[in-house]
């Protein structure tokens, strides 16, 4: 199959094939567009974003024309025979919204006198749940061919803009797998004393290096009724020990005892009202911290409009009928494969015993129960989650560095970093609060 790439600069390469549907709700067009429309990504919010196409060449019939995104003189455009996959890459001068932190290595070239800036990023903005990264024509499937292509396109535009890195974020398993064997990483026996000879391997194939982390992930999953799912929150209590029961029943009963009430609204059951409510909410979980929210008010309103029916929204009440916090949920399509609910933003207009875990943990697993999902992601962060039922879960991303200069320290601190985040998923799946009959195995593997 021969495979080229484009640089693209907006999204009209969507209208020319048939696009399979994403595995998350945070890739679809829809999520993707009210992003764009309330500029919470383009070159104003400093995610500049740059689409790479990999396409087909060696297929006759319907061809597209499109423009790319560096238009010298002596470039015609783009003649597309078969687009296969797009990749999103962004050009960033900053860190925001990723979670996938690489501060340390700025630092690193900034004590050189270098800049690390602009660097790529492929990632779901703002959004640290794992997903596929490449969005595929219907019919495709992904495989090296396709990964080789995108990746040189990511290279060009390293070129061209001056690129440090490319950072692949919260990437699915078999992109990770793909990637890394398709651009593997020269092992450093002693980064302390590296030779020439190990510079020169570590950079001649421009390797992909990888990181690893720990999210944690609940899963509607009973054990001791052969993996069926839950029939309901106590069933799923009482397959923790005897005190995390009484434990989280006593947070449950602390919101009750303040006079707070918990509603549940999906799609177009969530009014304009209710809407208005949640963003003063969010915005005050920023506030408090004096930092103003990555998305406004009109992208959440773009959501409600265009994927109503992947929305849930919690709300708590207090004694005037006031609503005083909310969460606001993605979720896939009930009973698919693999149908999750994911956490995502959450907010609240004061300090209320016990209720983030109400409406951001408990609320949401009730809600997992009902609907038939299978997993409930609720974000990134926390040993709050560990002791809640929530089962530590290994997370990818993927990293290009540039200069090879460079290469052998990071390739190193990615090989221990990775090395210690097994040890404390071991250690978090150890910690678990689940009784002996319902411990998950550790299945530490990807």
């Amino acid at each position: 199959m021969n495979l080229q790439y484009a640089l693209l600069k907006d999204t009209s390469w969507q209208s020319q094939v048939d696009w399979q549907l994403p595995d998350t709700p945070f890739m679809s067009f829809a999520f993707w567009q009210a992003l764009i429309d309330t500029h919470a990504i383009g070159e104003q919010a400093g995610w500049l974003p740059i689409f790479v196409l990999v396409y087909r060449t060696d297929d006759v019939g319907h061809k597209a024309t499109i423009d790319p995104i560096i238009e010298p003189v002596d470039i015609e455009p783009v003649d597309i025979a078969q687009a296969v996959a797009v990749m999103p890459v962004f050009v960033k001068n900053h860190h925001r919204g990723e979670f996938v932190f690489d501060h340390a290595w700025a630092q690193a070239y900034a004590q050189y006198g270098l800049d690390y800036y602009p660097r790529l990023v492929t990632s779901s903005p703002y959004t640290p749940i794992t997903g596929q990264r490449l969005w595929l024509a219907a019919g495709e499937t992904l495989d090296a061919n396709i990964v080789k292509t995108a990746m040189a396109g990511v290279d060009d535009i390293a070129q061209q803009v001056g690129a440090s890195s490319w950072h692949g974020l919260f990437v699915t398993p078999e992109l990770a797998k793909l990637t890394t064997a398709a651009m593997p990483a020269h092992n450093v026996s002693d980064p302390a004393q590296i030779t020439h000879t190990e510079v020169e391997a570590l950079t001649a194939n421009n390797p992909i290096l990888e990181r690893q982390g720990c999210q944690f992930l609940w899963q509607n999953k009973d054990l001791l009724q052969d993996g069926k799912a839950f029939t309901d929150f106590d069933a799923f209590l009482t397959t923790l020990t005897a005190r995390k029961r009484k434990n989280i029943r006593a947070e449950r009963r602390k919101v009750i005892a303040q006079g707070i009430r918990c509603v549940r609204k999906c799609g177009d059951e969530i009014t304009e009202a209710d809407w208005k409510a949640f963003y003063h909410c969010y915005v005050m979980t920023y506030a408090v911290r004096g930092q103003q929210p990555y998305l406004k008010e009109a992208f959440f309103m773009a959501l409600a409009k265009q994927m109503p029916e992947c929305l849930l929204l919690v709300q708590a009440y207090d004694t005037n009928d006031e609503i005083i916090a909310s969460s606001l949920f993605l979720y896939d399509k009930p009973h698919s494969d693999n149908a999750t609910l994911y956490g995502r933003y959450w907010g609240a207009l004061g300090e209320y015993d016990s209720l983030h875990f109400e409406l951001c943990y408990y609320q949401g697993i009730e809600f997992a129960i009902e609907q038939g999902l299978t997993h409930f992601d609720p974000g990134t962060q926390g040993e709050h989650k560990l002791i809640r039922g929530f089962i530590p879960t290994k997370t990818h991303s993927l990293h290009r560095i540039y200069d090879p200069r460079f290469v052998p320290a990071i390739a190193d601190f990615c090989a221990k970093d990775r090395l210690q985040m097994a040890r404390y998923r071991q250690q978090a799946h150890d910690a678990l609060p689940f009784n002996v009959d319902n411990m998950p195995e550790f299945t530490d593997y990807d």
